[in-house]
């Protein structure tokens, strides 16, 4: 197993774990914990499918994968930069 292999594999573990503990009401999918995951999991399968053997289909659905869970982070931290301090 390479490199990018064992990236793509620890990924794919990463994103799964979250989307698990997001189905059985363990994690919030809009909280940044999973959102994180979830950005993470998927910038580790891009970095196999770029370094190992390149997928169009799967770089699209990783890519944006990665994309709304960033723009969910952006989110949140727009709406944490926006309240009112002392809460």
């Amino acid at each position: 197993m390479t490199f990018g292999d064992g990236a793509g594999l620890a990924g794919v573990a990463l994103t799964l774990a979250a989307y698990a503990a997001a189905t059985r009401g363990k994690l919030d999918p809009r909280h940044a914990v999973a959102l994180s995951a979830n950005l993470i999991g998927s910038g580790l399968i891009l970095f196999s499918l770029l370094t190992e053997k390149f997928n169009l289909a799967a770089t699209a659905m990783e890519g944006a994968w990665g994309l709304v869970a960033l723009s969910g982070l952006v989110r949140l931290a727009i709406r944490r930069l926006r309240e009112p301090r002392g809460r």
